[in-house]
């Protein structure tokens, strides 16, 4: 098996994590953000100076693709692009939807078997960046922006349960009032999260290119001119 660094920031959550052999050896979290971009650096030299001091070369790099913040996505990336190149290692692109999801089919027992998960991001007010999977992460609706009201995911909700998690749920539970309808507290996309999916592309051989490789914003960022105070 091969040793792969995951980078995660794409929300106020900072996380890096170092695997090897499916197993998860490194591991460092911080959830006071957003402040990334001053710890996503001691974050990862911490990481690599473990590898190196148990004599474990660095295969690949795993970063959070998003959608997610669009500061921390360039932070991540653009660090994570910078191990690559300085080490020449194999970039692989995590989908941030997708690493929520991991925690809740693994410790989460109760799930029925045609329970259907649906993460959200927040994306402020009443936005979230949100895509519904099976159990087996089959997307069954692509990763959108959507402004929830009563009537969102309905068409699901009808058939079989929903569970709901990610920091953009909790702003949903008032307005998503459906029998059928089940949230999760206290999920986060981490680092050490994305290990099964990361292992998963580099078997697969789904490497990106480090020069070319952008995150997936979903929305660009939008400047806003300051208030004139005076």
């Amino acid at each position: 098996m091969s040793c792969i660094l995951h980078i995660e920031t794409s929300t106020q959550v900072c996380s890096v994590a170092v695997s090897q052999d499916g197993m998860c050896l490194f591991d460092k979290t911080d959830y006071e953000g957003p402040s990334h971009a001053q710890v996503l650096a001691p974050f990862v030299d911490e990481a690599l100076s473990f590898a190196e001091s148990h004599a474990i070369p660095l295969d690949a790099v795993a970063v959070s693709c998003g959608p997610g913040s669009y500061t921390g996505l360039r932070i991540g990336v653009s660090t994570a692009k910078g191990v690559c190149m300085g080490r020449g290692a194999k970039l692989l692109s995590v989908p941030t939807l997708q690493t929520l999801a991991v925690p809740v089919l693994l410790y989460h027992d109760e799930l029925p078997d045609d329970a259907l998960l649906c993460p959200m991001i927040d994306a402020r007010r009443m936005e979230v960046y949100a895509a519904v999977y099976d159990r087996a992460l089959k997307e069954l609706r692509p990763t959108g922006a959507d402004i929830v009201t009563e009537e969102s995911y309905k068409e699901f909700l009808d058939e079989r349960p929903v569970y709901f998690f990610g920091n953009g749920a909790e702003k949903c539970k008032a307005v998503i009032t459906h029998p059928n309808a089940h949230f999760i507290e206290g999920i986060h996309p981490l680092a050490k999260n994305m290990m099964p999916l990361a292992e998963r592309r580099l078997a697969q051989g789904k490497v990106e290119d480090v020069a070319y490789f952008e995150p997936f914003y979903l929305k660009e960022f939008v400047a806003t001119k300051p208030k004139n105070l005076f």
